[in-house]
């Protein structure tokens, strides 16, 4: 809506109020139409006009009529009741200033009209609108003032009060909406929050899965290269591992994008740690395995967290290790599951590294990054270390028994 259409219903308010005063003007042999009741219906149709767009002038204008009123003697109107959509504007649409100027100006200017405003002037206003048997007892009571006072106390206030309430249940309504705005957005930042993690959870899962896979595929593939010629039954295991590797990693990204996209998937394969190390060893790694303390059964996201762990870290030490020396895998079951793996690498001069330092995770990784962040998601923590003399890489995680509450 253009500037010029928003004034329109003002504009059409304040011709209303002009045209009914020159009217009454007209009509009435005891008003003449002298500048200072021309002045009067022009700052009340002003007023009307502006006490939705500039309450504060429409104010101002209310005040500019009563001292006219005063200083000319002239006649109320009865068109002077239009103040009371004044009122209402100031209450409505003002500023704090203005609403409290408009509420303490109503009781002021009533006291105006009964003080200094002569009774038969004020009287034939209270006769004119329709109020006959009130001015009568008025006049009759001798204490006018104090009735025609209290009169026009209610015709101004009751209008302020309605424009009051209704500022107060306008002002309402925004702070619900500017509320439901902000639990909308708090919403759409929560589930953001939830599509990112699931992304990353998405990629952690991806990445171990492939990542494992393909260096065990790797190293059953260049351990092929050393099978002699005529050895078809070495070389048939070979490629069997591998195609068992391959199906494997497979069906765990199949049921990896099947849980994520919700769909209806068969139960994932159950996460067997042991079934990790035979893997790693039908691809021609050598691999110690010890375990200590009595295996205990693990609730079933702990269980995941174990073998996608243990599955990154075995990772790392085929893709990072040395293929003559054996990986070791410890599991240690004293209060919580301890799992270590270490692999010994190629040496590290002593200006590398010191004797024993932690390894941080390689900005943007997806390797310790995501083992620290699953541990952490249950209350576990990740430690890495390389050290120089003997040169091996560990790396130790200790997973709860009891998921984190």
């Amino acid at each position: 809506m253009t500037d010029w259409r928003r004034w329109v219903p003002d504009a059409i308010a304040a011709g209303f109020v002009l045209v009914i005063g020159l009217l009454e003007v007209q009509r009435n042999w005891y008003v003449e139409l002298d500048p200072a009741s021309a002045t009067i219906i022009v700052a009340l149709a002003g007023a009307v006009g502006l006490c939705r767009a500039l309450p504060s002038a429409a104010l101002a204008l209310a005040w500019v009529i009563a001292a006219v009123q005063v200083a000319s003697d002239t006649y109320v109107l009865t068109v002077e009741l239009a103040l009371a959509v004044v009122a209402f504007g100031c209450a409505r649409w003002g500023s704090t200033l203005v609403v409290w100027s408009s509420g303490i100006s109503i009781p002021l200017g009533a006291i105006i009209v009964v003080r200094w405003l002569d009774s038969d002037l004020v009287l034939r206003l209270v006769d004119r609108a329709g109020l006959k048997t009130l001015a009568d007892a008025a006049y009759r009571g001798g204490d006018w003032r104090l009735t025609i006072g209290v009169m026009l106390l209610a015709i101004l206030m009751a209008p302020w009060l309605l424009g009051l309430a209704l500022r107060f249940s306008t002002r309402a309504d925004q702070s619900r909406a500017s509320q439901q705005a902000a639990e909308a957005e708090r919403d759409q930042a929560e589930q953001i929050a939830r599509l990112r993690e699931e992304q990353a959870q998405l990629a952690r899962d991806v990445h171990d899965v492939v990542g494992h896979s393909l260096a065990v595929i790797l190293a059953q593939a260049e351990s092929a290269q050393y099978l002699d010629e005529v050895d078809t039954q070495g070389l048939k295991r070979t490629m069997a591992n591998i195609a068992t590797a391959a199906r494997s990693s497979l069906d765990d990204v199949r049921q990896v994008l099947s849980s994520t996209s919700g769909a209806a998937v068969a139960p994932a394969r159950h996460a067997d740690l042991d079934s990790l190390i035979e893997g790693v060893r039908a691809s021609g790694h050598e691999v110690v395995a010890t375990e200590v303390g009595t295996p205990h059964p693990l609730p079933p996201d702990l269980e995941v967290v174990a073998f996608r762990v243990l599955q990154e870290m075995l990772t790392n030490a085929i893709k990072h290790g040395r293929r003559d020396q054996p990986v070791r895998v410890e599991r240690h079951w004293e209060g919580d599951l301890r799992i270590e793996v270490e692999n010994t690498v190629d040496a590290l001069s002593p200006r590398a590294a010191e004797e024993t330092q932690p390894i941080q995770a390689v900005p943007g990784g997806q390797g310790l990054d995501g083992m620290r962040g699953r541990l952490e998601a249950v209350g576990g923590r990740l430690d890495v270390r390389r050290r120089i003399e003997p040169p091996t890489f560990t790396a130790t995680a200790w997973v709860p028994l009891r998921s984190k509450p």
